[in-house]
């Protein structure tokens, strides 16, 4: 049954999932969001005897109505293969009374391989599918995690170019180097002078300058995205909340249809939003477990019903959720007011206009799924610190941020639903994070010794990720003002 995607900011703006995937960004800076979210209407036994890609394809066929079976599977094998460093893609490990679903297994150590692995595939083949005779230009934010595998899915892909933004003081060394060495030669780095949300708000005005779109037409250029606001990275995101939950039928720790509780450590909303779609689809979720780090803008939202970006930026250990502006929590305030587009652009006018909106009750009751709590920076120590004591389990900073609300959850509520973390980093991109919260000792040697000495205390290889950047000369070392943005973009496609 085929649907269309509609924007949060204008009901009478649709676009085919194709078409959305292409777009990135709807108009007026709304996001595409599905008119409705189809059941996936197989039996969980079923679906708990297939592999990693065939649940892909039956989630994914699902919500990408106007892609065709052969394309759709042509995108999933081209993205899941030999890049992943197991076969499984997403396994689940048992630590400290949960399932940690280990999304890092990537190209690029970091969960959105997940999705930016298939994303490439899947905009090549929309391009085909609307006749785009035109020359796709990614435009990436990133907190640090979203520009290496953004690169490096679309590194070298004809008919692409992509540019990656990223807060030159707001990411690890690792993950800096990770996207400064990227050798693709239609790929453009730059760091900005400012934070994540300074970077995400200079895309948007790009993404939303007509006049600049204008000017990119004819030059037969198109603007798109790589970010979580694409639908196209959201949709493949689903699947692995869904194979995780048939992965615990198929072991027996639940029974077809028992509810699990979900932890996500989040930052701009995308992730989690992901699973609240996939539950909408059919898996039973008890409590989305929202955890932040200090930048706790999300935990204050789910709170008191009002989200209030007006404070202090805080720089953590955990800097891929160091985010003021959740720009995938629109697709969920949409939701909540009753797909009231006009609704939800008053309230997303009001972000930008004064920095903050309030919810009405009747919003509010609609979240009784969502649960938010924070960590801070000594209690992310102290979690990774906790599981290596207990089992030598070694945990990135976003994981713990995770795990450590999933424990104060739990203080809370007595809740022994089982749950299910999302592992979002391997800990090798946070490895000095990582190695003095486990030995403050540490702290004196450099970053690659400190990958040595992790590699020594967790029995695990170091990825291929991390050792092919050692010596890997930097090629990206563009610095600009947020208000350069859109000037350095010309200079890359060399149209100014």
């Amino acid at each position: 049954m085929s649907f269309l995607y509609r924007s949060t900011r204008n009901a009478e703006e649709t676009a085919t999932a194709s078409e959305a995937i292409l777009k990135g960004l709807a108009e007026n800076g709304g996001l595409f969001v599905p008119d409705e979210i189809p059941a996936l209407d197989i039996p969980f036994e079923e679906l708990a005897e297939m592999d990693y890609k065939e649940v892909a394809y039956e989630v994914m066929s699902r919500m990408l109505t106007d892609f065709t079976e052969e394309e759709l599977r042509f995108c999933i094998e081209g993205a899941y293969d030999s890049k992943f460093d197991t076969e499984l893609i997403a396994p689940l490990k048992y630590h400290h009374g949960a399932f940690i679903l280990e999304l890092f297994h990537g190209k690029t150590i970091a969960f959105k391989d997940m999705a930016l692995s298939i994303l490439p595939y899947l905009m090549t083949t929309a391009a085909k599918k609307n006749n785009l005779n035109k020359e796709i230009v990614i435009l990436t934010a990133t907190s640090g995690d979203t520009g290496k595998a953004a690169l490096a899915g679309f590194a070298d892909v004809p008919g692409t170019h992509i540019a990656v933004f990223y807060p030159k003081n707001g990411v690890s060394p690792i993950q800096e180097k990770q996207m400064v060495t990227e050798k693709g030669k239609n790929t453009f780095v730059a760091g900005i002078t400012g934070n994540f949300d300074d970077a995400q708000t200079g895309v948007k005005k790009m993404f939303s300058d007509k006049e600049l779109a204008a000017y990119l037409d004819e030059k037969g250029y198109i603007f798109s995205s790589a970010n979580s606001i694409n639908i196209g990275r959201l949709v493949p995101q689903m699947v692995y909340y869904v194979y995780a939950y048939t992965r615990l039928v198929k072991a027996g720790t639940v029974a077809p249809g028992d509810s699990i509780n979900i932890v996500v450590p989040t930052g701009n909303f995308g992730n989690i939003l992901a699973a609240y779609y996939a539950s909408l689809m059919g898996i039973p979720v008890r409590k989305f477990i929202c955890a932040s780090n200090d930048n706790k803008v999300l935990y204050d939202f789910f709170t008191t019903g009002t989200y209030d970006r007006n404070r202090d930026f805080i720089l953590t250990t955990s800097p891929s959720m160091d985010i003021l502006i959740s720009s995938n929590l629109e697709r969920l305030i949409y939701r909540i007011a009753g797909n009231d587009a006009e609704k939800n652009s008053e309230l997303m006018k009001s972000l930008t206009e004064t920095g903050s909106y309030e919810i009405t009750d009747e919003m509010k009751k609609n979240l009784y799924q969502f649960y938010g709590n924070y960590a801070d920076t000594d209690e992310v120590a102290e979690i990774i610190r906790t599981l290596y004591a207990e089992d030598g389990y070694i945990i990135d900073t976003h994981t713990a941020v995770a795990v450590s609300v999933y424990d104060k959850y739990k203080k809370e509520t007595e809740d022994n639903t089982p749950t299910v973390i999302a592992s979002t980093a391997s800990p090798y991109k946070f490895t000095r994070s990582v190695m003095t919260a486990i030995d403050s000792s540490l702290e004196s040697k450099g970053d690659f010794e400190l990958v040595d000495e992790l590699e020594k205390l967790s029995a695990v290889r170091i990825p291929k990720a991390v050792e092919e950047i050692r010596t890997a000369p930097v090629v990206h070392d563009t610095v600009c003002d947020k208000e350069e943005m859109e000037a350095v973009v010309k200079k890359f496609l060399e149209i100014q």
